[in-house]
């Protein structure tokens, strides 16, 4: 069975997704030599969980009310409802509001400075 080891964000400005994510989530971020990418550290290497990396857009942004063309990554969230207040102040947009996953949690996804959408859910057996 092949797992999903590694996800990638695009970015037009690279420096503002960058401050997006380190204040939404406290993600870390390392230049990768002399290239135009960043690793991304999500968190703990012993959790559950995946790292990544960021890099300049090739090619145009994603339309306003484009569908989705790609995997949408789900970050796990302790509050679902704060990380979406805070999102605004993060220069991020709901795309959609908070829905219950029944028995799993609670599930919003919003867009970045960048426009790429990106899920958080909050765990929640009682979600309904």
């Amino acid at each position: 069975m092949s797992r999903v080891i590694h996800f990638e964000i695009h970015a037009a400005q690279p420096a503002r997704a960058i401050g997006f994510y380190e204040q939404m989530f406290a993600w870390k971020f390392q230049k990768w030599g002399d290239q135009d990418y960043w690793l991304v550290s999500t968190g703990d290497p012993a959790a559950r969980g995946i790292d990544g990396g960021l890099l300049p857009r090739r090619g145009g942004a994603p339309a306003e009310m484009a569908p989705v063309h790609g995997y949408v990554c789900t970050v796990d969230v302790d509050n679902l409802d704060a990380h979406v207040a805070k999102l605004a102040s993060c220069g991020g947009v709901v795309a959609m509001p908070k829905f219950p996953i029944p028995t799993i949690g609670w599930l919003a996804y919003a867009k970045d400075t960048e426009g790429n959408i990106f899920g958080m859910m909050q765990a929640d057996p009682d979600a309904k």
